[in-house]
């Protein structure tokens, strides 16, 4: 009986590839990660003990290490480099995601350029278009350079045979989930291919000193598509983002080894590629020779970047009995909000009965806090068909009982504003230290707040024929 027994070491066991997660038997998805199709069968492992190996490098005190070689080589790019933290740090791996057709190939061929030398030369590899395509847009972004080298090529052994015929100090591979390894089942993009492809390239890097800027697809949801170990591999990733339709696209990272994370870079998308918006204020804005009922000013925080952007507010009669509400750069949510701490604690009746439309200019999207006292502002200000005073800004959080609260970085917000030209300030109490030149109004809840619409132009839309009874 004994002899017929499988014994532990024979018995065949069943691994999450995604997790490593085992089991005893095979399942559709692992219970672990709830992965579907990755637990495979594998023989259980046998009981190893790894033997000490010969040192190659001794370890030194860390007061002995060389920081020199580390250093930030700027990229020729500066909101870019204003993101990385000076610039790509030589063996750095960088994992560039965004959606399609926001712009990514277009900056890192820009930067492929700009960044290209006599004694850095650059290699620009391809897997989603042909050599021919990308020198197009080299010549309409004007990105040409006798340093900068194309290879369009899907095979990881290729690239690495590039590497050794070119020795660039810059590669940037478009995209990781288009390139495969012969030596791993999979088409190209699967979990498996994509570990693959940037271990072996941040092996390449780190061994050459080679800055690499890989470029990632996104999901439907906007996440990094792939394993989520792709992102714990890699020192830096940015995120993309940015309309399609407007101008405006934002570089923000998400993680950073060598900086900090609270820098946004701004750029800029037209005809001729992309450029670097040092003041992007310009594009959240209108210049109006009157004031117009229905707009407010506030100024956002892009991660330590004050930026002034523009809220507008449009109130029309309603045909339905159920008044529209659609809002375009602002979340839905808050501007529901503001509409019932309006109606309760602002005392203002007209906007329950009417279509509302609430936007932002310059395709800016203005998802903090700080953003709730200018929308309540603009709904205030086109509900009663009151424009707003000139040269005003408001900052300020607003809650459901109509106080105003305190948000973070308002003397920062004060002073982009009064660089930029703007002398009156709605902020909430105890703000700091204030601009000279600068009046600023401290309110205290939402019925303070609504006095600076002039009284002599206000009014409501009318009540239907019950209210007037």
């Amino acid at each position: 009986m004994a002899a017929r027994t499988k014994t532990t070491k024979d018995r065949p066991s069943y691994r999450c590839t995604e997790c490593g997660w085992q089991t005893a038997k095979w399942l559709g998805r692992c219970t672990e990660c709830q992965a579907w199709g990755t637990v495979e069968e594998y023989g259980a492992p046998a009981v190893r003990t790894t033997a000490p190996g010969r040192v190659t490098t001794s370890a030194v005190p860390i007061g002995q290490v060389d920081g020199r070689t580390a250093t930030a080589r700027p990229t020729g790019v500066p909101e870019l480099d204003r993101v990385l933290g000076g610039g790509l740090v030589p063996g750095a791996v960088v994992l560039v995601a965004g959606e399609p057709g926001v712009g990514k190939s277009t900056l890192l061929l820009d930067v492929a350029a700009k960044s290209a030398s006599e004694e850095h030369r650059t290699l620009y590899v391809t897997g989603e278009e042909s050599a021919s395509q990308v020198r197009l847009r080299a010549d309409r972004i004007k990105a040409i350079d006798d340093n900068l080298y194309l290879a369009a090529e899907t095979d990881l052994a290729t690239i690495l045979g590039h590497l050794d015929a070119v020795k660039p100090s810059l590669l940037i591979l478009d995209s990781v989930q288009t390139v495969a390894s012969p030596e791993i089942d999979g088409a190209p993009g699967g979990m498996a291919q994509v570990r693959e492809v940037a271990g072996a390239l941040i092996r390449a890097s780190k061994e050459r000193g080679m800055s690499t800027l890989l470029v990632g697809h996104v999901t439907k949801d906007g996440a990094i598509a792939g394993p989520r170990l792709l992102e714990h591999l890699v020192d830096v990733v940015l995120s993309f983002e940015g309309d399609r339709h407007a101008r405006l696209r934002l570089v923000r990272g998400v993680k950073n080894r060598y900086g900090t994370t609270d820098e946004v870079g701004c750029f800029e998308l037209h005809d001729e590629g992309i450029t670097g918006l040092a003041d992007p204020s310009g594009l959240f804005l209108t210049r109006r020779a009157e004031p117009v009922p229905g707009t407010c000013l506030t100024v956002t925080l892009e991660g330590r970047r004050p930026l002034v952007a523009e809220v507008q507010a449009l109130t029309v009669d309603s045909q339905i009995p159920s008044p529209r509400r659609t809002t375009s750069g602002l979340e839905t949510s808050r501007v529901s909000m503001m509409l019932a701490v309006l109606e309760q604690r602002g005392k203002i009746s007209a906007l329950g009965k009417r279509d509302i439309y609430s936007a932002t200019v310059g395709g800016v999207k203005l998802t903090e806090p700080a953003a709730d006292l200018a929308i309540a502002l603009a709904l205030a200000s086109a509900a009663s068909d009151t424009p707003l005073p000139n040269n005003l800004v408001a900052i300020g959080e607003v809650g459901l009982a109509g106080e105003v609260r305190r948000v973070t970085g308002v003397q920062r917000r004060l002073s982009e504003a009064h660089r930029l030209g703007f002398t009156h300030a709605l902020v909430p109490s105890d703000p700091g230290k204030i601009p000279a030149g600068m009046k600023v109004i401290e309110v205290a809840d939402i019925g303070d707040a609504l006095r600076v619409l002039p009284r002599s132009r206000k009014r409501e839309a009318p009540r239907d024929a019950e209210d007037r009874r």
